[in-house]
């Protein structure tokens, strides 16, 4: 899947999100699109990194501690 298909996912899911609101008014949404992004994203990196935090911070562009701290957030770290 190119980039032009992943935005074009994003902008279908999101004329969908404002389709599914009827005419409310959204709230937080730069939040909340953030979150259910990054936790998949950060699922499948770090099964592709098998599981190697310092890989997948590099793949991300992300210093290891931040991404330590992403998966923390998520509950993607095992005990």
């Amino acid at each position: 899947m190119s980039k032009k298909q992943i935005e074009e996912c994003v902008r279908n899911s999101l004329e969908g999100y404002f389709r599914d609101l009827r005419g409310t008014e959204p709230d937080s949404m730069y939040e909340m699109l953030v979150k259910v992004v990054e936790k998949p994203l950060l699922e499948v990196v770090m099964a592709k990194a098998d599981q190697n935090q310092s890989r997948a911070a590099e793949w991300l562009g992300l210093n290891r501690n931040t991404l330590r701290k992403k998966l923390l957030e998520h509950k993607l770290l095992k005990g």
